[in-house]
């Protein structure tokens, strides 16, 4: 069940309209997964799977590049580094890295990149790896929310914009950092939590399979889920809640401990399809019939929007990983001397029953 957020629209500067009104664009996300991660085929986004700009709120904050004390530059004459920060075996990082390395080359901007394997030590030496080196621009895709001192200081010192994506740094906007570019969290819990009342029936426990700790995708996207729940199906009952990392295997792990110590649970919600398709496995190893435990996730995976089609997951809210145009689209406009939103929020789409067999070539 897709749930309609409607939004005010703002009329304001022609710099933020502009890039509010980016809604058309286009990266190659990489369609691979942990179960054919030795393939190296790519294959371009299917039209309709770009990211849409939500229309930021009437008095959004906004950066220009005096307040945030750099300098006007030509993005194609820039170098820009890149720093990834988990391993790319998980689908949502490998479109994600591939959309930022196939608009620069759309671009013929010149980029740097470095992944940090998962290591946030790692990621933070990554990126004044990327400073030495000669980076312009920098965008990152944080590990963590907090930590990020060392690398702030020297970004500063260089006047070095920052564009951050997915993941929220804890710091300050348009000082700190230019823009950070994702998805609302929250609102990704709250439709979650609709899914779930609705493949539940709105009873019964269930339980959730947490991301990693200190970010915000993990506390937000419980926090909404929550909210929905207690507000719409007080009946429906969180009984169990443990961190799965976002990995596959740590998720299937988990959920053979859920079925040990909670063997009548109804329903879990997975905050991130990999988790998801652990607790599928745990499931099918225990026994199980595809439906007999309710499961949403969040990413939009193709492998777990196949679930779907194979009756194992229930439902899959988006959350889009193709951020190359937009987090490019951001730094063009912004070194222009043009003010940038310093939210830029994705509208996702939702995956069910309904859709998933016919919207499948859109997951990634």
């Amino acid at each position: 069940m897709q749930r309609t957020t409607h939004r005010p629209r703002l009329l304001t500067r022609p710099g933020v309209v502009a890039l509010a009104a980016t809604v058309a664009l286009t990266a190659g996300a990489c369609a691979k997964s942990e179960d054919d991660a030795s393939k190296d085929t790519q294959s371009p986004a299917a039209a309709g799977a770009e990211q849409k700009v939500v229309t930021p709120k009437p008095g959004s904050k906004t950066c220009a590049i005096d307040a945030y004390g750099a300098e006007k530059l030509d993005l194609r004459s820039a170098t820009v580094g890149f720093s990834q920060s988990e391993k790319e075996a998980n689908p949502f990082r490998i479109a994600e890295t591939q959309s930022i390395k196939d608009e620069a080359k759309k671009r013929g901007v010149k980029l740097l990149t470095a992944n940090a394997q998962s290591q946030f030590s790692k990621q933070i030496s990554d990126v004044q790896d990327l400073l030495a080196k000669g980076a312009d621009l920098l965008v990152i895709a944080p590990l963590n929310s907090d930590g990020w001192d060392p690398v702030l200081q020297a970004a500063a010192a260089k006047k070095v914009p920052i564009v951050t994506i997915d993941r929220k740094i804890n710091a300050t906007a348009c000082k700190d950092y230019v823009s950070f570019i994702a998805s609302d969290f929250v609102e990704q819990g709250r439709r979650a939590a609709d899914q779930m009342i609705e493949a539940t029936g709105g009873k019964g426990e269930v339980a959730i399979l947490l991301g990693s700790a200190g970010n915000n995708v993990t506390t937000e996207r419980t926090k909404g889920f929550k909210e929905r729940i207690a507000e719409k199906a007080p009946e429906l009952k969180v009984v169990f809640e443990q961190t799965g990392d976002f990995a596959r295997e740590k998720g299937q792990q988990v959920t053979e401990q859920l079925i040990q110590s909670k063997p009548g649970i109804k329903g879990i919600y997975a905050e991130n399809d990999e988790m998801g398709l652990g607790a599928v496995a745990a499931l099918k190893g225990a026994g199980k019939k595809a439906g007999d435990v309710k499961i949403v996730t969040v990413d939009g995976t193709r492998n777990a929007v196949q679930g779907i089609v194979d009756g194992w997951i229930s439902g899959v809210i988006e959350s889009n990983p193709r951020f190359g145009p937009l987090a490019f689209q951001t730094l063009d406009t912004f070194t222009k001397g043009e003010e940038v939103p310093q939210d830029v929020i994705i509208q996702d789409s939702a995956y069910d029953a309904d859709n998933a067999k016919t919207e499948i070539a859109k997951a990634y």
